[in-house]
């Protein structure tokens, strides 16, 4: 078996579980890779562990960190298929299989390594602009820039432009992503499974302006009606490049995008829970 890892940017964080890892590694004999930048920042030879760069498929790719690092794997470890496994090591850590909290770091880490796990197909989000494609797992963000004028969006499903709305913004989101800036926004909470994704604006500046979830197979095209300031794109919290006045650019539904490991038995709404119910305490 071959195995990969992604950890925290912040490495001090992470660096006795990774120590932890390629000796657990070693005595499982699996062969351990990473990046180059992973090596440099946790001081690791590649007589230890191997340079990869996520084109090659992997038995797993493991995750140490939130779901910033979670999604950062899945963007560089799905396109092969490589299965993510996340341990947290973040704040909320929402798509994280394992708690070390809960069962320790070491427990995590044979899990992953064991292949104690099921996974889930994840949906994404493919965003095409004039610069290109791109892909997001949790959601896709156009945001107006701090200083500016608020902005003015409008956006279509299918043929039909459904409205234009002056706000700060507006998010685009699966449904995993759905309990994150979707949430803050007073959008729908989707439950993993459902087929389809939602639309949310940034304080709206009217009062008819209300999510929709589109149905998975329309197309959304959102414009920038502003006369001359861009907007800022964001996908899965990353900046991502802008919206020029009088562009648009076209969201689409990617049923199967990635694959997440998860506990065998757990539930969405057992996370949802643990997750949020842990936060509110």
């Amino acid at each position: 078996m071959k195995a990969s890892f992604v950890t925290h940017k912040e490495s001090a964080l992470t660096h006795e579980a990774v120590i932890r890892l390629t000796e657990l590694a070693g005595e499982l004999g699996i062969e351990l890779s990473a990046s180059e930048d992973e090596l440099s920042r946790h001081d690791l030879s590649t007589n230890e562990v191997q340079v990869a760069d996520g084109a090659e498929r992997m038995g797993v790719c493991i995750c140490l960190g939130g779901d910033g690092t979670i999604l950062r794997g899945l963007r560089s470890y799905a396109p092969a298929g490589t299965p993510v496994f996340g341990i947290n090591f973040g704040e909320v850590g929402f798509l994280a299989a394992s708690e070390p909290e809960s069962e320790g770091i070491e427990q995590g880490l044979r899990r992953a390594l064991t292949g104690g796990w099921e996974t889930i197909d994840l949906p994404g989000l493919r965003v095409t602009s004039e610069g290109g494609e791109q892909l997001a797992f949790n959601d896709v963000a156009l945001q107006r820039r701090p200083g500016l004028r608020v902005a003015e969006i409008a956006y279509s499903v299918a043929s039909d432009e459904v409205g234009r709305v002056r706000c700060d913004g507006v998010v685009i989101c699966t449904p995993a992503g759905s309990t994150g800036y979707n949430l803050a926004n007073g959008g729908p909470v989707m439950a993993w499974g459902v087929s389809g994704f939602t639309v949310s604006f940034i304080a709206p500046h009217s009062l008819t302006a209300r999510a929709l979830v589109v149905a998975p197979n329309d197309q959304v095209r959102v414009g920038n009606q502003s006369e001359s300031e861009p907007v800022d794109l964001f996908l899965d919290g990353r900046p991502s490049g802008e919206l020029q006045p009088g562009k648009l650019l076209a969201v689409d539904f990617v049923e199967r995008a990635g694959l997440l490991a998860q506990t065998e038995g757990a539930t969405f709404y057992h996370r949802l829970r643990e997750k949020f119910g842990r936060l509110a305490n």
